[in-house]
């Protein structure tokens, strides 16, 4: 009898991936994409653009990030739901983030480092700004990807510059022998694309549409995993597939992970295109404010519904 092997998110290799130079490799990888994003609605990115040294710097920026005191890591704050500090939920006692508004622009990096270190620490911010502007080239090409599949390329302005980005670091406690394993419970994204990225220490784990769960292994340090939210879900009218995913922890090292979102502005109204809606594919969703949305997520009847975007604004 031959083993069942656990089944892997699509690989997908974007380091030699360039619209203007090579039309070809372009439209195969495209092709890649939308597939994966259909299936699975995320995959995993082999992506060179961020090297070796500047990984390293990054998760060493993390942990002295986060061996700050906590009274310091409550100074970051955000109006929006879960833009600022996240401490330990009894829920998810290993959990703790904390989130950076336009981490690609060098002003906004250098001013929340500035509220946690006063004296100054201009590495932090630097390779803060460095690794979330060369990380956005990675969103964009997916994004352009998913617009020319579905044939949408008249929204592509509209669409590329109706987002902002959000880089949210996070660090998950090694659990203890008496402790839940869980790091973070089961959801799905809210915003429009989200890319992870994790030191050497396993745990994401994502459901498939069958509701089996995958743990996700990166095959290499440069792998990053590209996974579709909410908001886009929405706006291509359930074309491509939002998946929910989790995090489960073993062991006794602690897990450093990024996440860069794009996330639709304040004001701006997610509406499906009229092309993705037919008969085959009635509208969903009725147009929303993201904002908006992510504030009822966090209310009681958000956080109880099974789904809180069908529940907020469902057809």
């Amino acid at each position: 009898m031959g083993s069942e092997t656990s089944p892997r998110l699509p690989f997908i290799d974007f380091s030699d991936v360039d619209q203007n130079t090579n039309a070809l490799d372009w439209d195969l990888t495209k092709s890649r994409v939308h597939q994966a994003l259909e299936e699975f609605g995320c995959f995993e990115a082999s992506f060179a653009n961020i090297s070796p040294e500047l990984q390293t710097s990054i998760f060493d920026s993390l942990q002295q990030l986060f061996d700050l005191p906590l009274q310091t890591k409550l100074k970051n704050r955000s109006p929006k739901p879960f833009h600022g500090y996240v401490g330990r939920y009894p829920m998810v006692p290993l959990y703790e983030s904390m989130g950076i508004d336009d981490a690609p622009v060098l002003e906004k990096a250098e001013s929340v480092t500035r509220i946690l270190w006063p004296e100054g620490n201009p590495e932090f911010s630097t390779t803060i700004q460095e690794f979330s502007e060369k990380l956005s080239k990675l969103d964009q090409m997916v994004r352009r990807m998913v617009l020319e599949s579905l044939g949408l390329e008249k929204y592509m302005v509209e669409h590329m510059g109706s987002t902002n980005y959000l880089l949210r670091v996070m660090k998950y406690r090694g659990p203890e022998t008496n402790e839940s394993e869980l790091g973070l419970n089961a959801h799905t994204d809210k915003n429009i694309v989200t890319i992870l990225h994790q030191n050497q220490v396993d745990g994401l784990e994502v459901q498939t549409k069958s509701g089996d769960w995958i743990k996700i292994q990166p095959s290499s340090p440069n792998s990053f995993i590209v996974m579709i939210g909410d908001s886009f879900y929405a706006w291509t009218n359930g074309r491509l597939h939002s998946p929910y995913h989790r995090v489960m922890m073993s062991g006794e090292k602690a897990r450093y992970s990024l996440g860069l979102f794009s996330i639709p502005k304040a004001g701006y109204v997610i509406k499906a295109p009229e092309e993705v809606v037919d008969e085959r594919h009635p509208l969903l969703f009725k147009p929303f404010d993201h904002v908006d949305f992510l504030q009822f997520y966090y209310t009681e009847a958000g956080q109880q519904s099974q789904s809180a975007l069908k529940t907020y604004c469902g057809v």
